[in-house]
């Protein structure tokens, strides 16, 4: 709300600025904005928060000027390894501002920073950081190194060339070659060396726990439960109490199930499926989070805060506690617990007749694997078969229906480009013993598909309910991307017309064009790549990849909060209760999950690549086979075939030819030879070298492949 109302006096200020060509003095700005008395000290307020952002700059002799019109530039600093920086601007079509080494003032990766442009060259302008509006990194994660007279913490991200003391009664115990947490305390501008303290010892840096803990650290994940949140903890119950029930749906009889990975803990759905006269009945029953979480509460705020359960190799971060998360909310299998129930009944080709939602009592059969459902349903595994036997006549119902509705939802345009995800599988002991490509069969199609199904009937009933919830928004791909994809399609064979509008059916119609060719890893890829990022919404502008008009999450609250938002707005639908969320709130609301979403994918991201170099480092010297899946000016990223595992192989190691990028063909090609590598072209490589610190695998090419 606060936001709001300065934006208004905010952009008067910059609008005052640049009309008077000059500094100015804050009573001058009162004069020319007619600023009362009364209102200054907000006013003046407004202005610091002006200058904090970045948006003013203040001068000696207590003026206030617009960076631009002082050669400044205001943006975040980006530092290379090898000591110099860019800064770049909120605004992206302005260039960004090259910082040589030795220019950074301080000034470290990620810090919001004023540069000065001191001259502009062929390149772009280049200048000097002159002043450090706000510090990203609070906290450092890095190596402790102790000598007798000084102990010093070198940090493990390389675009911090900095070193940071340690006085003798600020390392909190660390040991030698510890991967630990600083925290800079002092870092003024005469000094050459900042001071810093220990905040957290992690331990060994081989340890795959320890790694963890510094991705966590790395992107400030909240992963402490606080005294608020243990104190609400003890008013949560241990099983289901005879009060829970009432009003709820007796659902214990109705044989639901859950089909999850092997390795889940926290089982968000269950599901049942019945042949009907005229089609089938689903039973969607999802664990009823709310019941337990009233909104403002310790567990809401701190799960709001978090937005999301971040997943890593060899641990979880969750949203929500363990007594939450892994007991009274988790629909365990042979004890009771409470459930939104979605119930859907489909005719014989899948099509919805009739939907209906209600608060349940449920009673999960069995927990199921997917590994154990592909074994019963498609292997015909007959001791499974023989075990299950109760529930086997349900499975093969919940078959039947799940590609009825896989098969009606590609048909409406649904895009489905089945790329690969990376499975990390650890020993006994807690270290990697392999990488592969995650098996995606029949039992995943199952969950899939009903799990789409029950998010796009919640959300079209509290749509025609007229209740604000967050929409699962997808928009189109802009025109442009689509029509440089088409171009390049063209130049592989495949006979495609630029889309007058956007259109999913056109995207699935091109994957399955290229499926079973040898470029459909590269029309998979680039395809991908043209998409923009799904989000949370208040505005239903409707789901580009699924094709749906109406899409919500609804089925996931222990690890998603947007979940948690929708099902308070079901139930609040279903008591003919007011909406718990105004439009105004859900659009902050989406905003925030949004941005907690890609911060927690970012996280599992650099874990993953953390534990694919300690992996590979063992295989250093072998030989594998490979697919390109990226070409740069300084060489191409091949992804292995034995391993999900992907690396480098620089330009500077082909000796056989000088190559330049031809980036709209998405290849590299020898200007003697005139031999390319491509995107999605075979080839095989050799293990050159690890770079454990730098989370970077090295290749050299070994042949081409045809």
């Amino acid at each position: 709300m606060a936001g709001r109302k300065t934006a208004d006096p905010g952009k008067r200020i910059v609008e005052a600025l640049k009309k008077a060509g000059r500094p100015l003095l804050l009573r001058e700005i009162y004069h020319l904005l007619g600023i009362p008395k009364t209102e200054r000290p907000a006013f003046r307020r407004l202005v610091k928060r002006l200058v904090r952002e970045g948006v003013l700059i203040h001068i000696k002799g207590r003026r206030y000027g617009l960076p631009e019109q002082m050669q400044l530039v205001t943006g975040r600093l980006a530092v290379h390894p090898d000591g110099y920086a860019f800064v770049n601007p909120e605004d992206e079509k302005a260039p960004s501002v090259f910082i040589p080494p030795g220019r950074l003032k301080g000034a470290l990766d990620g810090d919001l920073v004023v540069a000065r442009i001191e001259r502009r060259t062929r390149k772009g302008p280049e200048g000097s950081i002159i002043r450090i509006l706000e510090r990203r990194r609070k906290k450092i994660v890095g190596f402790f190194y102790r000598s007798r007279r000084v102990s010093t913490v070198v940090p493990e991200d390389e675009r911090l060339p900095i070193e940071i003391l340690i006085p003798p009664d600020q390392t909190r115990g660390a040991e030698d070659g510890d991967l630990v947490v600083a925290e800079i305390t002092d870092f003024s501008p005469g000094r050459r060396i900042p001071e810093g303290r220990i905040v957290a010892v992690l331990g060994d840096p081989e340890d795959l726990s320890t790694q963890a803990r510094a991705v966590i650290y790395n992107y400030d994940l909240p992963h402490r439960w606080n005294r608020r949140v243990r104190k609400a903890l003890e008013d949560i119950p241990e099983e289901v109490r005879p009060e829970d029930k009432a009003g709820r749906r007796d659902l214990t009889r109705v044989p639901l199930v859950t089909i999850d990975g092997e390795n889940a803990r926290d089982f968000d759905d269950a599901i049942c499926v019945r042949r009907t006269r005229t089609g089938y009945k689903l039973y969607v029953a999802i664990a009823d989070v709310s019941h337990y979480v009233p909104p403002g509460s310790p567990l809401d705020q701190e799960a709001y805060l978090r937005g999301t359960s971040v997943y890593f190799p060899n641990m979880v971060v969750p949203m929500f506690p363990e007594k939450l998360s892994n007991g009274i909310c988790s629909l365990n299998p042979r004890v009771e617990r409470l459930a939104m129930t979605v119930e859907i009944d489909f005719d014989r080709e899948g099509r919805v007749r009739r939907s209906r939602f209600y608060p349940a009592v449920i009673f999960s059969h069995a927990r199921l694997t997917y590994t154990e459902v592909k074994a019963m349903l498609v292997d015909r595994d007959r001791e499974l078969r023989r075990r299950y036997k109760p529930l086997l006549r349900m499975l093969e119902n919940a078959a039947e229906l799940a590609l009825i509705l896989r098969e009606r939802r590609l048909s409406r345009g649904s895009i489905d480009f089945d790329l690969p995800e990376p499975e990390v599988r650890l020993d006994l002991q807690g270290a990697v013993r392999d990488i592969v490509r995650r098996e995606r069969h029949l039992a995943h199609f199952i969950i899939e598909e009903f799990m789409i199904a029950a998010n796009e009937a919640v959300a079209r009933f509290l749509t025609e309910r007229g209740y604000p919830i967050l929409y699962r928004v997808h928009e189109p791909p802009e025109p442009l991307k689509l029509k440089e994809f088409t171009e390049f399609a063209r130049s592989l064979g495949l006979e495609l017309e630029v889309p007058v509008e956007p259109d999913p059916s056109w995207v699935q119609e091109v994957v399955e064009l290229a499926t079973g060719k040898p470029y459909a890893y590269l029309v998979n890829t680039l395809l991908l790549r043209s998409m923009k990022q799904a989000q949370y919404s208040p505005e239903n502008i409707g789901h580009f990849g699924l094709a749906s008009e109406c899409y919500c999450h609804f089925t996931s609250p222990i690890r998603r909060y947007p979940d948690l938002v929708v099902h308070r707005a079901l139930k609040a639908a279903l008591r003919k209760k007011r909406p718990p969320y105004s439009y105004e709130e859900l659009v902050e609301v989406g905003k925030h999950l949004s941005q907690r979403e890609r911060t927690a994918m970012e996280a599992e991201r650099e874990m993953f690549e953390r534990v694919q170099v300690r992996f590979m480092r063992d295989h250093v010297g072998e030989v594998f086979t490979g697919i390109i899946s990226g070409v740069a000016a300084f060489g191409f990223f091949v992804e292995l075939e034995e391993y999900f595992v992907s690396g480098l192989v620089r330009l500077v190691d082909l000796h056989d030819d000088y190559y330049f990028l031809d980036e709209k063909n998405h290849r590299l090609v020898g200007r003697r030879t005139g031999k390319m590598f491509r995107l999605g072209d075979r080839v095989r490589v050799r293990v050159k070298e690890v770079n454990v610190r730098r989370r970077q695998i090295t290749f050299e090419l070994v042949e081409k492949l045809a």
